[in-house]
């Protein structure tokens, strides 16, 4: 009798460990199917970029600064949407290669029906009469891109997404007068990348737009003279209007106030010189960073400063910092590092890769310059003095003068 009642536990034991299996396992599928039918209920169709400076993303992570930027794309890119967030699109932009675009920065394709596919034609590269050299591809379609800086030697490279490569020539022209010498892999199926050798050591920057289905690739050329004065300078005080940045713990004074006290300073000092330069802002004004890059883009300069000031939680953090994204741009960041340090301000670092607006554009050489903390009693009186916003026009004028010496 006992051994029945032990058989007849031991059963109901075991059904009900199956029922919660089974439970455990519907419960699983019925999220799955979920979850899928949440992830695939805006994908499967075809985008193209618009919009004021769109970017392409590694992912969808998120800082203060923003996800991290593979870099800006021209508009009308043809994109195949595979996923989507609430804010983002999950792009296929070859086989084995995804980015992330801004949901904003999209317009999808109704009845689009792409090539099964694209095929990349011929090089041409010639100079201009202006300040650049031209790098002409040939495509089917207005395929995504990622363009990078490489040092030592100087080479930008280049993939086109989604390309199958049939380019059985490449033209150089005896105009060229920075790229010195170009040729392309095919680094996977419907990945073509393409390599430029540049001339000189220092990049002084490049943009990438289509003309039709062509894509170009202006390359900046090294100035002729290596002369402060012979130079196009823009200085931007950073913050304004409504974004106040950091405040300082003493005076209250705002980082925008005090950025661009630091940006006329610099201006007056070279307008000493003989030396003019353009200001991104002369008054305090709201100034999206878009709007900072495209008419900074429009003014071509040949280097960019952008002044600003750090802040910390803990008071006793201290130091001169600067920043830059491309490794390309690595050089005037680091002599300006240097001459600050003449000012017995402490070292706060070099920062590269840094995701900041205005160190994004490859356009031109660019640094951003946060001269000391607000947050730090010593630091903030001494960046509130003229005496001091004037020592540090001058070091930075040094400064920009060293590099020029190592560019040569």
């Amino acid at each position: 009798m006992n051994t029945a009642k032990n058989i007849l536990k031991q059963r109901i034991k075991l059904y009900s460990s199956v029922s919660c299996l089974l439970t455990s396992i519907s419960l699983f599928l019925l999220l799955t199917i979920s979850t899928d039918t949440y992830a695939q209920k805006d994908s499967g169709f075809y985008a193209r970029s618009c919009g004021k400076l769109p970017s392409l993303a590694y992912s969808m992570g998120d800082d203060r600064l923003g996800s991290p930027k593979m870099g800006y794309i021209d508009s009308g890119i043809l994109f195949r949407i595979v996923d989507s967030s609430d804010t983002w699109y999950k792009v296929q932009l070859a086989k084995h290669r995804v980015g992330f675009i801004d949901k904003k920065y999209t317009n999808r394709i109704a009845g689009f029906n792409p090539k099964s596919n694209y095929y990349t034609g011929t090089i041409t590269a010639k100079g201009t009469d202006t300040c650049y050299d031209i790098i002409n591809i040939a495509l089917e379609e207005r395929l995504p891109y990622k363009a990078w800086m490489e040092t030592n030697p100087a080479i930008i490279k280049l993939e086109v997404y989604g390309a199958h490569t049939n380019t059985n020539w490449i033209t150089q022209f005896t105009t060229l007068k920075e790229v010195k010498d170009i040729y392309y892999t095919q680094t996977e199926e419907d990945v073509m990348q393409v390599t430029i050798h540049l001339k000189h050591q220092q990049h002084w920057g490049y943009s990438l737009i289509y003309q039709g289905n062509h894509l170009l690739l202006k390359v900046k050329r090294q100035p002729k003279a290596l002369l402060l004065n012979k130079l196009n300078i823009a200085i931007d005080a950073g913050h304004g209007g409504t974004n106040g940045g950091a405040e300082g713990v003493k005076t209250h004074i705002a980082e925008k106030d005090l950025t661009l006290q630091y940006a006329k300073t610099l201006q007056q000092a070279l307008k000493k010189l003989g030396i003019k330069s353009y200001l991104t802002r002369t008054t305090d004004t709201t100034l999206e960073m878009k709007d900072r890059i495209i008419t900074l883009q429009q003014l071509n300069p040949d280097f960019l400063i952008s002044f600003h000031c750090n802040s910390s939680a803990i008071d006793t953090v201290s130091g001169s910092s600067t920043y830059y994204k491309h490794i390309g741009f690595r050089p005037l960041t680091q002599t300006i590092l240097k001459r600050m340090l003449e000012l017995k301000m402490k070292e706060y670092g070099n920062v590269g890769n840094f995701n900041f607006g205005l160190n994004a554009p490859t356009d031109f050489v660019n640094c951003l310059l946060e001269i000391g903390f607000l947050s730090n009693p010593e630091e903030e009186k001494k960046m509130v003095n003229p005496l001091f916003q004037k020592k540090v026009a001058q070091q930075v004028i040094k400064a920009i003068n060293d590099w020029l010496l190592q560019c040569k």
